[in-house]
């Protein structure tokens, strides 16, 4: 079942919010909806908008250049999208000339590659980072990084399902991930129906884990990588790094090449969304803060390298300090 797919003209996804009480597809029939659905976070995961953004590409091929800019801005952080995009914008410069129909065939033959790279790569990445993973681990992830946040399989979550599917005895710890919940709905939606064994612990409860040594290892995933290594991921994954550090558990991050932006020279020009502060002050619909309560927002903290054990691509592991160099 894949999270984001092609359907007769239109752009079929898994509404992400109506997770886990209902799985909702949606059909997004023009740039302005795909648009919508990634700033709403209905589709969401580093990989997956990007895919998103190339075939929002095909449904504005007409003014492609406008569409590009409208999609790049629709989530600053994640470089997927970008690169996405920019793929898809050197397509339509190949095909320069063309017959608008036929350019626009193009442009869905790409994206339609795109989303099937998305899931051989996920499946690499599994089997490249499971290696890492002993029978009998205790594994900690943040957020989600799914089949949800790809097209298909996942990225931490992909290292963590191929072990598992190896026959190796895990159990994993699943942090909330406030203030959108993403480790308790979705996280723990995928790995109750790939029937991973699994406990669910609040963000604040990682520490107490690490102390009482339940937690062997940390994966989580990527929405944007420096040259240097410096990652940034979900809020809450650099307290889960230092505190990794301090307990001497290895911390992995998890992430297609594509993530890997060596444009950056370190994380401090990585760009951090701000979402709305009603993220915070609500759980749903329902507020839990006195009314006026101001609440900050930002949806991604960055992990410094100095606190990653390793980078886990489909090119294989990486040391931080032999990125900049490695050929990716």
């Amino acid at each position: 079942m894949r999270t984001i797919a092609w359907e007769k003209g239109k752009v079929r996804i898994i509404d992400q919010t109506q997770l886990p009480q209902r799985l909702k597809f949606r059909l997004l029939k023009t740039v302005a909806a795909v648009v919508r659905a990634i700033k709403t976070m209905q589709v969401r995961g580093a990989p997956a908008i990007g895919v998103a953004a190339a075939f929002g590409c095909v449904l504005g091929s007409s003014r492609l250049k406008d569409t590009a800019g409208k999609l790049i801005a629709a989530r600053p952080t994640a470089v997927n999208l970008k690169w996405a995009v920019e793929r898809m914008l050197r397509v339509a410069k190949a095909g320069r000339g063309l017959p608008p129909e036929k350019l626009r065939w193009l442009l869905l033959e790409e994206a339609l590659r795109l989303a099937e790279e998305d899931v051989v790569i996920n499946k690499k990445i599994g089997r490249n980072g499971s290696r890492l993973i002993k029978n009998g681990m205790n594994i900690l992830t943040v957020c989600n990084a799914g089949a949800l946040a790809t097209v298909d399989y996942g990225t931490a979550l992909g290292v963590i399902r191929t072990a598992h599917a190896s026959g190796k005895k895990i159990q994993v710890l699943a942090a909330e991930t406030r203030p959108r919940l993403q480790g308790a709905k979705l996280t723990a939606w995928e790995l109750k129906r790939l029937k991973i064994p699994f406990t669910l612990i609040t963000d604040n409860m990682i520490g107490h884990f690490m102390q009482k040594k339940q937690i062997d290892l940390v994966v989580v995933g990527a929405d944007r990588i420096a040259r240097n290594g410096d990652t940034a991921n979900k809020i809450g994954t650099y307290t889960a790094a230092v505190l990794a550090k301090a307990h001497h558990i290895p911390f992995y991050v998890v992430a297609p090449t594509s993530t890997i932006d060596l444009a950056l020279r370190s994380g401090r020009q990585i760009v951090i969304e701000e979402r709305d502060g009603s993220e915070v002050t609500n759980i749903g619909q329902e507020r839990i803060t006195p009314k006026g309560v101001r609440a900050a927002n930002p949806a991604f903290d960055v992990t410094p390298a100095k606190y990653i054990s390793g980078i886990i691509t489909e090119a294989g592991t990486f040391s931080p300090s032999r990125l900049k160099g490695a050929k990716l």
